[in-house]
């Protein structure tokens, strides 16, 4: 992954998302595809802003579609999700991700991120339950969750079941240049944030 200056995108979803793919792809032309089943939402781009837009959207109801975009990697980008989302599975490996923000619950979310630059956040306002996050190796990270949790995992640290506020962070978070920051708002079940076996 190129470390050079590039376009910095947000990825908006500004009433939730179910069903979500993101992949990286250098073939795309332009900053981003996307290929929308179900339903479709109103999709805008205007000065650095991708809008993908599920107008009255529930998704923790709403099973009858999915989103599959593919960024390129030659941009670097934020992700937006107001509303929540459930079901997202993604390999961003190879995509220069400055962070992750989820207004609104999260649940069943698996993702492989890259190697940061700097300090990359992963920011939950609600409730979480079955989030798993897999970094790099040599990548350190911190977990703060403000309510109750059960069933906690970073690296070699495990928490069952414990009430708010939780802070697990790895030895190497203090003084790690690029490094992952995972703040949950609310509650939390299920969660893992693990070294990648295969980065």
């Amino acid at each position: 992954m190129s470390t050079a200056a590039t376009t910095p995108y947000r990825l908006v979803f500004p009433h939730g998302v179910a069903n979500l793919t993101l992949r990286v792809d250098p073939s795309v032309p332009g900053a981003y595809r996307g290929e929308f089943y179900g339903p479709k939402p109103r999709v805008t781009e205007a000065e650095g802003v991708v809008s993908i837009d599920y107008a009255q959207f529930n998704p923790f109801v709403w099973g009858r579609t999915s989103a599959d975009l593919r960024l390129s990697p030659s941009a670097s980008w934020t992700v937006e999700i107001r509303g929540g989302v459930s079901h997202w599975d993604s390999d961003l490996r190879d995509l220069q991700l400055r962070g992750i923000e989820v207004r609104g619950g999260l649940s069943k979310v698996n993702l492989r991120l890259p190697r940061p630059t700097g300090t990359a956040t992963v920011r939950v306002s609600g409730g979480v339950s079955h989030l798993t996050l897999r970094r790099p190796p040599a990548v350190p990270a911190r977990l703060q969750i403000g309510g109750g949790a059960s069933k906690l995992e970073l690296d070699t640290q495990y928490l069952g079941a414990v009430g708010g506020p939780v802070r697990l962070e790895t030895p190497d978070y203090a003084n790690g240049v690029g490094r992952y920051d995972v703040e949950i708002g609310g509650g939390a079940s299920r969660i893992t944030v693990v070294i990648d076996a295969v980065s």
